[in-house]
């Protein structure tokens, strides 16, 4: 590992937290940077993020400012000769439909897979293992898509390939103090909903209990990651990701570090942001912290429901991040357990009941009957029902009459032709009505199975597949996200076009397939 280490010849500088960090491509190309992306020199601005230099970031600065302010100067032309563009994740690889949806899947892995990287001088984060990314424009591996990616490499038998995903995950929490969004440097600011505990559970399945002894030191890294500032706060009062509710309870929301437009989307966001004045820089981080929500973007995050520019991510602590953290903790409280460190196992058990508690009193929405994100500032529930109200069924924290009340309104409201929707509300954005997405899918076809909804999760659960399947059939491809509506159109909003693939399509359908024992 330590040659590992040295072969990385990033610059780097020292973060407020103690951790260094590669520079990101705005910080290492100030001024082209931002003339390259606002003038489209590629359609979709993740195209210029990940290019790599022809020579080094000293030289390509001098150039440009030498140049620029000549009439002859062409920045397409500029760009060409100093970057070369990140190559398509295209393949010799066509589908064989007539093979089947399984060895479709199993072909994809390896297609998928990329081997441990070695430095390249891009923005790209190298990892020391093998791992899979999702696919389409999504070069680099992404954090929560992983877990859903992982479920069919389980059922495809592909252990090692698991461990080796944990491995780079351990080896980021190590470096950076917390997993990225994805193994880019332009990503570093952020983290995604933290599935790493669920990640180790399946490795204990296979390898033992051990494996959570093991990754505990990482575990309680990334705990505190989410944590930090939580010691000093006040009621009332939040920092970075973690907030003081009024009755003194901690509870988390999503957050990034940087109020800057995201460099992969830089276009995008300045083009939104450029009536808001002095909002922009909490305009910025509300982009980002959605981002990190993995919701990018939905209705659940507008103050409106509607319009993009009212976003205000950092306000809400939600559902799905706090079920997830009350998972982790209850995760290293296990981990103590093993290790009969009774005192440790009794703190990390206490600190889920403290969050189970607190999550109940703020998301359960009696007059809605299900869970929603609580706005902490304003101090009331949000009015936007979503599917995530899934995610405390997935981890047991509901009662079985808030699960009955769940089942009887995603019955009624979510349910449609392709599965379950993700939100009520259709306003352009990709995480809102009609789409679905597949661990989303997933999250409530297990939690409802938690509490003995076995019919309606089944039902969900055939949807989806025949939407998945049905796609398939006539396109030989497998997509980010579909139209749970209308199962002949492809489903719609976001920044960029709809991607195939796709990691965790293929994950939860191979899992769903199993579990339902479909051929």
């Amino acid at each position: 590992m330590k040659i590992f280490y040295c072969l990385c010849l990033f610059v780097f500088y020292v973060v407020a937290d103690g951790y260094a960090q590669p520079k990101s491509p705005a910080q290492l190309y100030p001024g082209l940077f931002e003339a390259v992306q606002m003038q489209q020199v590629y359609p979709d601005g993740k195209t210029f993020v990940d290019a790599s230099p022809k020579r080094s970031a000293k030289e390509v600065l001098a150039a440009y400012q030498q140049q620029k302010d000549k009439a002859s100067f062409n920045i397409s032309a500029f760009v060409k000769d100093n970057f070369k563009a990140p190559a398509e994740n295209s393949t010799p690889y066509r589908s064989n439909v007539s093979a089947g949806i399984r060895k479709h899947i199993d072909t994809l892995w390896t297609v998928l897979q990329h081997v441990a990287d070695t430095v390249k001088g891009t923005s790209l984060i190298p990892l020391p293992h093998p791992y899979i990314v999702p696919g389409g424009r999504f070069r680099e591996v992404y954090y929560w898509d992983s877990y859903f990616t992982m479920l069919g490499l389980e059922d495809s038998h592909r252990y090692k390939l698991i461990e080796h995903i944990i491995q780079n995950f351990a080896y980021l929490i190590d470096t950076y103090g917390h997993i990225p969004n994805g193994n880019r440097t332009y990503y570093l600011s952020r983290s995604q909903p933290p599935f790493f505990a669920l990640m180790v559970e399946i490795l204990a399945k296979h390898q033992g209990n051990a494996a959570l002894v093991k990754y505990r030191p990482e575990l309680i890294k990334e705990y505190n990651y989410w944590m930090a500032g939580s010691t000093k706060l006040k009621l009332g009062k939040a920092v970075d990701h973690v907030v003081r509710m009024p009755d003194a309870s901690l509870l988390n929301r999503y957050w990034d570090a940087s109020n800057q437009p995201r460099e992969e989307s830089y276009r995008e966001d300045v083009l939104a942001g450029r009536d808001l004045g002095k909002q922009l820089p909490d305009f910025y981080r509300n982009l980002r912290a959605a981002a990190e929500s993995g919701w990018d973007f939905s209705s659940r995050w507008l103050a409106d429901g509607q319009h993009l520019q009212t976003i205000q991510t950092i306000d809400f602590v939600p559902i799905d991040l706090n079920s997830l953290l009350y998972h982790l903790e209850t995760v290293i409280a296990k981990s103590y357990q093993l290790s009969k460190q009774t005192k440790l196992e009794a703190l990390y058990y206490h600190k889920a009941a403290l969050r189970k508690a607190a999550l109940q009193k703020y998301c359960w929405n009696v007059k809605a009957g299900c869970y929603t994100d609580y706005n902490w500032v304003q101090q009331k529930q949000s009015t936007q029902l979503s599917i995530a109200t899934a995610y405390p069924l997935f981890f047991n924290l509901a009662t079985q009459q808030q699960a009955q009340q769940i089942a009887t309104l995603v019955q009624k409201r979510f349910v449609q032709p392709g599965g379950v929707a993700t939100t009520l509300r259709k306003t352009g954005q990709q995480w809102d009505e009609p789409n679905g997405w597949a661990p989303l899918q997933y999250l409530a076809i297990v939690g409802l199975q938690n509490y003995h909804q076995d019919s309606l999760s089944q039902l969900i659960a055939q949807r989806w597949m025949k939407v998945n399947l049905q796609t398939f059939n006539q396109t030989g491809k497998l997509l980010e996200k579909y139209d749970t509506q209308n199962l002949q159109a492809k489903a719609g909003g976001g920044e960029y076009p709809l991607q195939d693939g796709f990691g965790w399509t293929n994950g939860v359908l191979l899992r769903l397939m199993d579990l339902y024992k479909m051929k």
